[in-house]
């Protein structure tokens, strides 16, 4: 079992990172990595957020919807409860830290259409994971998706201070950055994991 949950979490963290391996979430990845402060917000955002939706799909999933016969609307029941999660985080966020709820603008609400936290949930039903594995599998997805937009975030702002080629200037050096990251990241899907 312990073996089982290690293999999920460093699979969810480096090998099948959300985003540099199933490139899912990518917009506020590049949208709210300009800066380390908003992409780590951002990143404990979408930590839990993850976490906290496989938990609550899970139960849905297991409790309601297939003994009832329908699974079938687990997409729909998913979404809504992503949507629900996302707006309680909003409203937290922006009573309790105004300064973040402002940098992070319109990607907060983005996060609940963010295709790595319904991937997530979908990807818990399609594996069969039980309860544990499938928070295991939410929150180090969510790990892996804050650790690749904090080290994207790092990377552009040492960017703003480099020599590149002037047709590089804005989006497109941020866009082979990326590449480079991932590639980076490539590296580890040649490990073995148990």
């Amino acid at each position: 079992m312990l073996t089982n949950i290690l293999a999920i979490s460093l699979g969810a963290i480096l090998t099948n990172n959300f985003i540099f391996s199933q490139f899912l979430g990518i917009c506020p990845f590049l949208g709210c990595s300009s800066k380390v402060d908003t992409a780590t917000g951002m990143g404990l955002a979408v930590v839990f957020v993850m976490g906290l939706a496989s938990a609550i799909c899970w139960v849905i999933y297991t409790y309601i919807l297939v003994p009832l016969g329908l699974a079938f609307l687990n997409t729909l029941a998913f979404i809504l409860v992503i949507a629900s999660l996302v707006q309680f985080v909003e409203m937290f966020l922006k009573k309790s830290v105004p300064s973040l709820y402002s940098a992070l603008g319109i990607y907060l609400p983005l996060i609940t259409t963010n295709c790595a936290v319904l991937g997530v949930v979908l990807l818990n039903v399609q594996n069969n994971y039980n309860f544990i594995e499938s928070v295991v599998y939410g929150v180090t997805g969510g790990l892996g998706f804050m650790l690749a937009i904090v080290l994207f975030a790092s990377v552009r702002e040492r960017i703003q201070f480099s020599d590149y080629p002037e047709c590089f200037e804005g989006f497109p050096i941020c866009l082979v950055s990326a590449g480079l990251v991932a590639l980076a990241f490539m590296g580890f899907s040649g490990m073995k994991i148990f």
